[in-house]
């Protein structure tokens, strides 16, 4: 699983250098605008050291931003699931919030927690917990039938239980929708870094772009794609042990 995600990752990362190549030497755009290969080369071994640092740098903020989103989701969805006045309102809460572009509410973030760790860290887990919160709504509203009402009816029905009875019959959902939020929880980690961060790979994308240097911006991509195909190959292969776990002590 591991070794075709980042062989899949290459191969549309080679393609897109070759469509940039391409117009490069169709339209004979200079170094300035397109580098040519020679100057990718260079340029990765000159920055390749710094630039798995500031990877490794947001990898770790967007770690902990995906591990609270989980939570917050967790922490809103299990009582949303209910249809009373309190669920409904939760989820609204949650609704309204997420509906106002991260961009806007990144500037009051900035200004109230400075540009260091806990600015990305918020920002990250904001653009990441949402579409966990949906899944975990809608696993957590669906109930099992059979298997809740034979529980109601021996009067064992608790809603610790109902929430993991829902829970193991929708892995599958929750670990593979956990793992697609890896990329959300990078994005959201570089998307702060790029807007005022002073540390990771977003700001050096920005310190890059500040400079035109397209070679340097290249590198970045490359560095973050295939950390970012890493991180979610063990996300799913941990997801897969889980439910094999799980599975096999129910």
């Amino acid at each position: 699983m591991l070794p075709r995600r980042i062989y899949q990752f290459f191969l549309i990362y080679l393609l897109g250098i070759l469509v940039l190549l391409s117009l490069k030497y169709g339209l004979q755009l200079s170094d300035y605008v397109i580098p040519g290969p020679k100057t990718l080369w260079q340029t990765a071994l000159e920055v390749f050291p710094r630039y798995a640092l500031d990877v490794w740098n947001t990898l770790q903020v967007a770690l902990i931003g995906q591990v609270m989103s989980i939570v917050l989701a967790l922490a809103i969805g299990i009582p949303g699931r209910s249809t009373t006045w309190f669920g409904n309102f939760i989820k609204a809460a949650a609704y309204n919030v997420q509906a106002y572009p991260i961009v806007a509410i990144a500037p009051i973030i900035f200004i109230l927690l400075g540009d260091g760790f806990l600015s990305r860290l918020l920002i990250a887990a904001m653009i990441c917990y949402f579409p966990i919160l949906l899944t975990v709504l809608g696993v957590m509203s669906e109930p099992v039938a059979d298997v809740e009402h034979f529980y109601r009816c021996t009067g064992r029905m608790r809603w610790q239980l109902e929430v993991k009875i829902r829970a193991f019959e929708n892995l599958h959902k929750l670990t593979t929708v956990i793992a697609g939020s890896a990329t959300l929880a990078m994005a959201g980690t570089i998307v702060a870094e790029f807007i005022a961060a002073n540390a990771g790979i977003g700001y050096s994308i920005r310190i890059a772009l500040y400079q035109s240097d397209l070679a340097r911006i290249l590198v970045a991509l490359l560095l973050i794609g295939i950390c970012l195909s890493v991180y979610q190959g063990l996300l799913e292969h941990t997801g897969s042990l889980v439910k094999k776990a799980w599975t096999g002590s129910a």
